[in-house]
């Protein structure tokens, strides 16, 4: 009877209002807050190390935010001041959420949170009074600092499994680990510039994995673009630095990965390796599928690239040539024969920059269309070339050369061998690479997102399409027979031809002032006027010194790539091209303009691009467009130069998966990601962009910090 009495008893006490058991804390509550601490055990016994957990639960609509909360936000802080035998609590964190507003990426938890506590008593067998206070900011439509005063005391006695003991195993057990037994796994992780990628691998098949970066100084990253292989059990997350430090590389940095595909989670510290992974950006197993069309599209691109003004000068040269086929007095197998080694220059030239972009991307480097139009030597190199080209077209070359520079310089006009077609294929390559064409950009973005196979094969179908018309003629020589005999009517075609190579060679020059300064551009125009005086005067001479005048030229030639070493230092940074009122681009503005309502208008130019400069005079500059933009229209106007080198539009552009110019996104309240526009604009296109980018977003979450 006794025993039952005192069962009774206990029964009744725990039925009381306000009781609590020694293994749960009491809730406490904080605007939308409320939390406890729970035990696992009833008593403390003889242990070391006793397990806990916080409990927190939000309203619906609130969320509070991880120990790295992401663009935005505050972690967590718990203080234990007032605990008594406590020598220290260590927090731990479950695998988080992403929540995405407004372009914003923020990481946490909603609904109701489970922290595993680890505490540490200072004296093992006595009793533990837990007192902490909770600090937590908590979102909705807004943000508010909320704090919440728990408590729990732990008897001394039996450490006996409490009625929490499930809870706190499963909070523990929603903590990333290593992997093992979620059967998940880093592979690798690589980095080129601001763009990190991670393949992970899962014992079963991956559903939607999520990737959590930390490093120190923190770095805040996008979303990841995740792709999949080997039948959903590979897959590589690409991410890429939100607002990056100028010349941020990730390689080599110390980083913290926590993976999350659903329930499953994983954790661990790995070192960054220079260049992406291998596939990095694509799966193998779809890559085939997702090639093939590519291919039809960098075929297509390259095909239109022959009608960019950028081609157009090179085209001069195969005229000249064309025109010499004419007549009835060329067999069809010479024909063939020089537009065949034309074409081949193309695709030889278009497979060399695919060898150097792999090695590029490799190393780590920014890699894109036309590049190379951003060094200074370079574009001496493709100054005189033009100039070479143009006196070769005056007639200037008649002076005994070796047999090998005579063919090459010779071969485009008089049919000397197959050097010189050849040379003008690789000559039209150099020139169309500061073009974009519609689907180029499309093509050369997916071939730099992922590995040298379809880097390769990518640019060979570019460089066939760009080749195409030369093939035609190749397999159809007929038709070069149709055109008029040659005669002295081609004296006059060739100097005009000529003088369009030489406008080229004065718009390399303009854009080299930016690059090196007007007095290092002016100089190389100076020196390429001597050149050519050389070479006349060379062609004038008698023929046992005429060789005085190409050493000239020479002499003349190599002083000219010395002009941007010494000149480079002294030029200024390049100027914001277009009207005073276009502000300069900062990407990390772009997101607080939006949150304010505004629209922007982003446009990614180079002097060296061709294609950007048609766009600006013939609709960004005029008409409606240009009312939109301007002071009055309510848009802010960002232009991002990159006529010269620059690694924040160098990431900017791969964030896109753009990686050429020209450019161009509307952002605003309803388009936070951005609307891309097609490489050649229009005016609808443009005001259509900006109309929908302008609509206010319908509300659906909060906008919570």
């Amino acid at each position: 009877m006794k025993r039952l009495a005192v069962l009774l008893l206990s029964i009744l006490i725990l039925a009381l209002p306000g009781t609590v058991l020694a293994a749960a804390g009491p809730w406490s509550k904080a605007g939308p807050v409320e939390a406890r601490l729970i035990a696992a055990v009833e008593g403390t016994g003889d242990l070391t190390r006793i397990p806990l957990a916080l409990e927190v639960r939000l309203e619906p609509g609130w969320k509070t935010y991880w120990r790295t909360p992401g663009d935005a936000g505050l972690p967590p802080r718990v203080a234990w001041d007032g605990s008594e035998n406590l020598r220290e609590a260590v927090l731990s964190y479950p695998a988080p959420l992403r929540f995405t507003t407004l372009g914003i990426e923020t990481v946490g938890y909603d609904g109701e949170v489970v922290f595993p506590v680890t505490a540490l008593p200072a004296e093992a067998g006595r009793p533990l009074d837990l007192r902490a206070t909770v600090d937590l900011l908590v979102c909705a439509d807004l943000c508010i600092p909320e704090r919440v005063d728990v408590a729990l005391a732990l008897p001394a006695g039996p450490a006996a499994p409490g009625p929490e003991a499930n809870a706190v195993a499963r909070a523990e057990a929603g903590v990333p680990g290593d992997g093992r037994a979620p059967g998940l796994e880093i592979r690798a992780a690589g980095a080129a510039g601001t763009v990190l990628a991670v393949q992970v691998a899962g014992r079963e098949v991956l559903v939607s994995p999520d990737l959590f970066v930390e490093m120190d100084p923190p770095v805040t990253f996008k979303a990841p673009r995740v792709t999949f292989a080997d039948g959903d059990r590979l897959a590589t997350l690409l991410l890429e630095a939100s607002e990056p430090e100028p010349g941020l590389d990730l390689a080599g940095r110390a980083a913290t990965l926590t993976v999350v595909d659903g329930v499953r989670a994983m954790e661990a510290a790995v070192t960054i390796a220079p260049g992406l992974p291998a596939g990095a950006g694509q799966g193998s197993a779809p890559a085939v599928p997702a090639l093939l069309p590519m291919l039809a599209v960098a075929l297509l691109g390259g095909l239109i690239l022959n009608l960019m003004p950028c081609v157009l000068p090179v085209l001069s040269l195969k005229l000249v040539s064309v025109v010499q086929h004419g007549g009835a007095g060329r067999a069809p197998a010479v024909v063939r024969a020089g537009f065949l080694a034309t074409a081949a220059g193309i695709v030889t030239s278009f497979l060399v920059l695919a060898a150097v972009m792999v090695g590029l991307k490799t190393a780590g480097a920014a890699v894109g269309w036309g590049i190379q139009f951003q060094q200074p030597l370079f574009l001496v190199f493709m100054v005189v070339l033009v100039t070479l080209f143009a006196a070769n077209l005056w007639g200037l070359f008649e002076i005994p050369l070796p047999r090998f520079v005579a063919d090459t310089l010779a071969g485009p006009e008089e049919g000397h061998g197959l050097a010189g077609p050849f040379v003008t294929g690789a000559f039209a390559t150099l020139l169309a690479t500061p073009c974009s064409a519609p689907f180029l950009g499309t093509a050369v973005g997916f071939a730099l997102a992922n590995g040298p196979a379809e880097i390769v094969a990518v640019f060979a179908a570019l460089g066939v399409g760009l080749a195409l018309p030369y093939l035609l003629v190749a397999a159809f020589p007929g038709v070069a027979r149709l055109l008029p005999r040659p005669g002295r009517w081609m004296v006059a075609l060739r100097r005009v031809m000529g003088a369009a190579l030489a406008l080229t060679g004065v718009w390399l020059l303009t854009v080299m002032a930016v690059q090196a300064g007007g007095a290092a551009a002016g100089l190389v125009a100076a020196l390429m006027v001597a050149l050519v005086l050389a070479l006349w005067l060379g062609h004038r001479l008698a023929d046992r010194v005429r060789w005085a005048g190409a050493a000239l030229a020479g002499a003349v030639a190599l002083v000219a790539f010395a002009v941007p070493v010494q000149f480079g230092q002294q030029a200024d940074a390049a100027p914001v091209a277009g009207r005073a009122d276009w502000a300069a681009f900062d990407e990390s503005a772009i997101r607080t303009l939006v949150a304010q309502g505004r629209t922007v208008f982003v446009d990614v130019t180079a002097d060296w691009c061709i294609t950007c400069q048609a766009n600006k005079k013939l609709v960004v500059e005029r008409g409606a467009v240009a009312r939109r933009l301007g002071p009055d229209g309510g848009v802010v106007a960002m232009r991002a130069d990159w006529t010269k080198p620059d690694e924040r539009i160098a990431a900017y552009l791969a964030r896109h998966g753009r990686y050429g110019i020209p450019f161009n996104v509307v952002y605003g309240p309803g388009a936070p990601d951005g609307i891309a526009l097609p490489e050649l604009l229009s005016e609808g296109a443009v005001i259509d962009a900006l109309d929908r980018a302008g609509a206010t977003a319908l509300a659906g979450g909060g906008a919570g910090g």
